[in-house]
């Protein structure tokens, strides 16, 4: 069964500091959030503290990071090096949030990402937000992050190029690059930053209202403004889900048409993309113009994992270009169990409707394995699994 869920409520605004401290007072560790910004490399000093606070009577804690530095531009490469110290569980997924926001600023300046000059979000105390919320959340021990349609504020905003509308390009660019749902208002002034936005981007898993779950931990993380009448927050909803029937979640279908691939080397393209974390991965036959042959390839993918698929497809491919959609996708709470099979091990996977299995799978390279350790043929191995799987049903 899936296990602990969080969803992130951005109706009242989104940045990282906001983000951190929603994550700090729903109980995220302050310790190892401090532990993976001294893994930076950094020739500055770096303080993360935390503080209670209020925004419109509500109870939230304000993360605050100091930092000597004074503004520095850096650029995709520049951020990237800093990074590489980071455990990989926090590095990997810091460095595809700074890859979305070189690939937003990018498009709105109509420069390559890799010369785009990070300004606001190239400092210091902004690399420790991105790296802090990361930690942050794997402190948590979440299996899947949800987040709400995010605020974004209105008017204008003051930026080193000077004064530009909110929603800022970026902000915007974010949301249409991953096809993340956004609304002005409700005050006239930035309420969701780029940083915040590609955290959100990047981590969560699909964005939509409070999924069912049962609430465990509840944080709330203010932002340095108190605009009059508007509580300026980040909250955190952590919690289990309840046990019922299948539940919707939002993934990405990315497609390319390929006609000029040797067919010897699809096998190889499928398992690279499932290594790389697709939740599948498919051909479709198509004919082409001019009665070409050709091979339609899905890949059926997380938001936080589209880029690293994309990769994968433009040089496992000949393609040099592909589509991306959002689909839902509905499954079923799974779980996988273990059942002895002529003295062997072979896992099984169990999906549940409204509690109950409705199929019990046995794992197909287990019983490979099985059948030739012990010289049997694969079918009566997989008969033997199905009837203990049929056992553990029960």
């Amino acid at each position: 069964m899936t296990g602990r869920i969080g969803w992130v409520d951005a109706t009242g605004g989104l940045s990282g500091d906001m983000l951190l401290g929603a994550c700090l007072d729903a109980g995220a560790d302050l310790a190892v959030v401090r532990a993976a910004i001294d893994r930076l490399d950094l020739r500055e000093r770096v303080e993360v503290t935390s503080e209670p606070t209020q925004r419109a009577g509500i109870g939230a804690t304000r993360a605050i990071v100091s930092t000597a530095e004074s503004r520095h531009r850096r650029t995709l490469p520049d951020v990237l090096a800093l990074l590489e110290g980071l455990d990989p569980a926090v590095r990997t997924p810091a460095a595809e949030v700074f890859r979305h926001l070189a690939d937003a600023e990018s498009t709105v300046h109509r420069v390559p990402a890799e010369e785009v000059h990070f300004h606001e979000v190239g400092a210091l105390d902004s690399i420790a937000d991105v790296v802090g919320v990361v930690a942050a959340l794997g402190s948590l021990g979440l299996d899947r992050l949800m987040c709400s349609p995010i605020a974004l504020g209105g008017g204008r905003a003051r930026t080193e190029h000077g004064p530009i509308p909110v929603p800022g390009p970026a902000v915007v660019e974010l949301l249409r690059a991953h096809d993340a749902p956004g609304f002005g208002g409700p005050v006239d002034i930035e309420l969701a930053t780029p940083t915040g936005v590609a955290l959100m981007v990047t981590l969560a898993d699909g964005f939509g209202p409070l999924p069912e779950l049962r609430p465990e931990l509840v944080g709330a993380g203010a932002g340095a403004a108190e605009p009059e009448g508007h509580a300026n927050l980040t909250r955190l909803v952590v919690g289990s889900p309840v046990a019922t029937g299948a539940a919707a979640v939002r993934e990405m279908v990315l497609e390319a048409n390929v006609d000029d691939l040797d067919p010897r080397l699809w096998p190889g393209v499928l398992t690279a993309l499932m290594e790389a974390g697709a939740s599948d991965a498919w051909l479709t036959p198509i004919l082409m113009k001019k009665g070409r042959p050709a091979h339609t390839l899905s890949v059926l993918a997380r938001p936080d994992l589209v880029a690293e698929l994309e990769r994968v497809v433009l040089a496992h491919t000949t393609t040099i270009g592909l589509r991306r959609h959002a689909v839902d996708k509905v499954a079923l709470p799974r779980e996988t169990a273990e059942v002895e099979v002529y003295g062997e091990q072979v896992r099984v996977k169990l999906a549940r409707l409204d509690g109950e299995v409705v199929t019990a799978t046995p794992e197909y390279d287990d019983v490979a394995r099985v059948a030739a350790l012990k010289g049997l043929p694969e079918r009566v191995v997989l008969d033997a699994a199905r009837a203990a799987a049929g056992d553990v049903e029960r």
